[in-house]
């Protein structure tokens, strides 16, 4: 990419009430705009201090001699900088006024407004952190949980693009191997080696499927489980999200048809982002808004990652629960059996046959009991088993994943290849092809118009 070496600026905080504000600056004429508007306490030439040292002082219009604010001014120099150029960061006043003033001050002298996410867009194309790394931050800005948080802040301190530059490594001495053997054919020994080389693409497929398995529960864990609690009325769902979420989010009634519209809420299971969903029952009516309450259930039942299916172990299973089992096919659902502090009356060895080997989980929103259970088996259903919430290299980024499937598709094509007998020639292009697309995550090979996508999400100032 083109690199441009003007100077920036932008506010990095929050633009409104707060203790403090911070207005970022970066590059090569960092230093001299500074020294034109502030005014240390002790006297200095602010553009030959230290490195990483704050000093205390007033930002000052130097035209009208007007104070703007009493800050502090800290002095990063290049190349250990957030950029890897000349950082100046005003701590002033919280507020839009203040901080406002300050930039304009700053653009005034030199700098101009930075766009959004170009500090950190400079990070990357100054060679500080890689794309991976740069994605992070936003994954950190955004993240919904501390385990969110965590692997976003793995994946920024390197974890993800060391694990990509091993598998390029990889990718890089497979095609070494093909192109000795085109430049040194040896007859005798090329079965042999076409067999090493068929391991090789093997063992990089395999690391590479590992990585799209672990990206559903990464995406989990970044977005969240969109959770939709459904049933017929009156079996307690709105009296079940109440329970999960520790307050009266639902209003509860013993009428059927209370819940009218669809009521979201989030909340934490073990770091996992849980989106619930109350729904309104599901069941025919004449009723025109229950009927659009009962359509929108239906909808979000569509969409959901998984079900909660509630039923009332204190009646007997109706055409109602059955018309709701048919329409639940291919969905995870787990089987909340809610009620059980009172007498059971439904049918529970015709309940498992409709099961199967699915989840059943007895619970009682009245007394509390079962949910902690509910909880373990939602946990254990986002893992699958395939992967723990403890891995290193988990994949929480949808891009990532694209990339991945499509550098799946080429080492597929290298295996099919090297069975079928084809040439060395012909099998270097697919392996070219998915050292190329992991390059697209780390941003060797990527594209301007992806790298500008995803600095365009962030905001102004980061």
């Amino acid at each position: 990419m083109e690199m441009e070496f003007d100077t920036i600026a932008a506010i990095s905080t929050f633009p409104g009430e707060a203790g403090i504000g911070i207005v970022r600056i970066s590059g090569d004429e960092a230093l001299e705009i500074i020294s034109k508007i502030f005014r240390p306490f002790r006297k200095k030439d602010i553009k030959s201090v230290k490195s990483h040292t704050i000093h205390y002082g007033h930002i000052v219009d130097p035209e009208t001699g007007e104070v703007y604010d009493e800050v502090l001014v800290t002095v990063m120099r290049k190349p250990n900088t957030y950029t890897r150029e000349d950082v100046v960061e005003i701590n002033c006043h919280g507020g839009i006024v203040v901080s406002s003033k300050i930039l304009e001050l700053v653009l005034k002298h030199g700098a101009r407004l930075a766009e959004p996410g170009e500090f950190t867009k400079r990070a990357f194309l100054n060679g500080r952190i890689d794309l991976s790394q740069a994605e992070a931050v936003i994954d950190i800005i955004t993240s919904k949980t501390m385990l969110a948080n965590r692997y976003a802040q793995k994946q920024l301190a390197g974890v993800l693009g060391q694990k990509m530059k091993d598998l390029k490594n990889k990718i890089m001495e497979l095609l070494s191997h093909l192109l000795a053997l085109i430049d040194f054919p040896e007859e005798d020994v090329e079965e042999l080696e076409r067999e090493e080389i068929k391991r090789r693409a093997k063992d990089i497929l395999n690391d590479i499927e590992y990585l799209i398995a672990s990206s559903e529960s990464g995406r989990i864990i970044r977005e969240g489980l969109k959770t939709a609690i459904i049933g017929k009325p009156n079996v307690g769902k709105s009296s079940l999200l109440n329970a999960l979420l520790k307050q009266n989010r639902a209003i509860v009634t013993d009428i059927p048809g209370t819940t009218r519209d669809v009521i979201e809420e989030y909340m934490n299971i073990k770091g996992i982002p849980i989106k619930l969903i109350d729904t309104a029952g599901i069941r025919h009516t004449d009723e025109l808004v229950e009927k659009i309450g009962v359509e929108k259930s239906k909808e979000v039942l569509a969409e959901a990652d998984l079900i909660l299916f509630v039923l009332d172990a204190s009646r007997d299973l109706t055409k109602e629960d059955y018309e709701i089992f048919d329409i639940l096919s291919g969905k995870n659902i787990i089987f909340v059996l809610n009620k059980v502090d009172l007498p059971k009356k439904i049918d529970e060895e015709e309940l498992k046959k409709l099961v199967g080997n699915g989840i059943i989980v007895e619970v009682s929103t009245v007394e509390r009991t079962g949910l902690d259970k509910l909880e373990s088996e939602i946990y254990n259903l986002v893992f699958k088993g395939k992967v723990s919430a403890t891995e290193e290299e988990i994949i929480t980024n949808a891009r990532h994943r694209e990339v991945l499937i499509n550098a799946k598709k080429h080492m597929e094509s290298v295996i099919e290849a090297i069975e079928k007998g084809y040439s060395e020639d012909l099998i270097t292009i697919d392996v070219n092809g998915a050292l190329n697309e992991i390059g697209k995550i780390t941003g060797e090979t990527a594209t301007e118009d992806v790298i500008n996508q995803i600095f365009e999400r962030f905001c102004v100032g980061k």
